[in-house]
C-alpha cells in the first residue's frame, strides 16, 4: 500500500515537471516566433531597398541613354 502511495505521489511530481517543461516550451516557442518574424521584417526592408535602389539604377541609366540619343540628333 505504501508502495502505491509512492507511485503515485511520485507520478504527481512527474505530472508537475512535465507541466512546467511544457509552459517553458510554449514560452520559448513564443520568443521563438517573434524573433523570426521580427527577422522576416527586417529582411523583407532590406530586399525592398535594394529593389527600390536597383529601380532607381535603371531609370538613371534609361534616362541617360535618352538624353544622349536626344542630343545627338539635334546635331
Amino acid at each position: 500500500m505504501q508502495d502505491n502511495i509512492a507511485k503515485v505521489v511520485q507520478r504527481g511530481e512527474n505530472l508537475e515537471q512535465l507541466n512546467t517543461k511544457a509552459e517553458d516550451l510554449s514560452a520559448s516557442s513564443m520568443q521563438f516566433k517573434k524573433g523570426a518574424s521580427d527577422v522576416r521584417k527586417a529582411m523583407w526592408w532590406k530586399d525592398m531597398k535594394m529593389k527600390l535602389i536597383l529601380g532607381g539604377v535603371i531609370v538613371l541609366i534609361i534616362i541617360v541613354i535618352i538624353l544622349s540619343v536626344v542630343f545627338t540628333s539635334h546635331k
